[in-house]
């Protein structure tokens, strides 16, 4: 685990609700991409008012911790869109909106301006020998569909569903022949989200379902329904799909879940105790469900 200070070094508008963040810098010059189309980092940002004081965490073996007395940095989590390692430069897209803590940033983010960053992980990983994979997503998601299907093996055909809040929102995207991109309006906190139907309504056992693989990512809430679908309604292996929440439309959703009562504190920690060898997605699968029932 490495953290990084990056500084930006320029702002790129890419939809009326889309900006690319380019960060440089010294500390930016030994990030290691981990090459994985859905890479994500931790992303540190200042804890006041000057855009150029982030109090950066500490390495603590797999994970990181705040030294004593240091103000604590608020924290989201975000694609890397792009790394150029020859010239020490990496993107991250952000999504612009008024509330919470990344979206204002980004719509204020100038030269100069720093946040912190920790090492990349990835999550796609398609099994060998597929002969095709779906991809659907929301704005959110985009980054991490643009670098995927960027370097999608020739002869696997490629399905992409992208869900944005409006027209203006698409953006044109590199494609290989066995890709086929679609773009519906929709979602994206301007209302009710069709991730779950689109899922649906495009994977069926009327596909070779023990010859792809499924990769979705956006809103969590409505993900819940796509992780219960491909895992219980058709029986995928684990190793057959990937669900990502990015972020969730539950206003103060960290607030409420730590306002809940010690009793259902213990509850939603009982899933996973009492898991007893189960597949992570049985579980995860039976703790969304109590967060639905919990309102959350």
């Amino acid at each position: 685990m490495s953290i990084h200070r990056g500084i930006v070094s320029s702002t790129t508008p890419l939809t009326p609700t889309l900006v690319r963040v380019t960060l440089g810098g010294e500390g930016v010059a030994d990030f290691l991409s981990t090459g994985i189309g859905d890479e994500y980092v931790r992303v540190f940002f200042p804890h006041g008012d000057d855009p150029e004081d982030v109090s950066l965490p500490v390495p603590a073996g797999d994970w990181w911790e705040t030294p004593e007395g240091a103000p604590e940095a608020p924290m989201r989590t975000y694609t890397i869109s792009g790394v150029r390692p020859d010239v020490g430069e990496l993107d991250i897209d952000f999504v612009i909106h008024e509330a919470g803590v990344a979206g204002p940033w980004a719509a204020r983010a100038e030269p100069g301006h720093v946040l912190g960053l920790n090492s990349p992980t990835g999550l796609y990983s398609p099994p060998e020998g597929i002969t095709w994979q779906v991809l659907v997503a929301d704005l959110t998601g985009l980054p991490a569909v643009a670098r995927i299907i960027a370097e999608a093996p020739e002869g696997v055909r490629t399905r992409v569903v992208l869900e944005v809040p409006s027209e203006a929102d698409r953006v044109a995207l590199s494609t290989g022949p066995d890709v086929e991109v679609t773009w519906v309006v929709g979602g994206n906190g301007h209302g009710p989200s069709a991730l779950g139907p689109l899922v649906r309504g495009i994977v069926d056992d009327r596909l070779p379902l023990d010859e792809g693989y499924v990769w979705v990512a956006g809103e969590t809430v409505a993900l819940r329904d796509v992780r219960k679908y491909l895992r219980k309604e058709l029986g995928l292996p684990a190793t057959r799909f990937k669900v990502v929440g990015y972020w969730t439309p539950v206003a103060a959703w960290d607030e409420k879940f730590a306002a809940l009562p010690d009793s259902v504190q213990k509850e939603l920690d009982a899933i996973w105790a009492d898991a007893d060898g189960d597949e992570p997605e049985d579980v995860q699968v039976r703790f969304e469900e109590r967060l639905d029932q919990l309102g959350l």
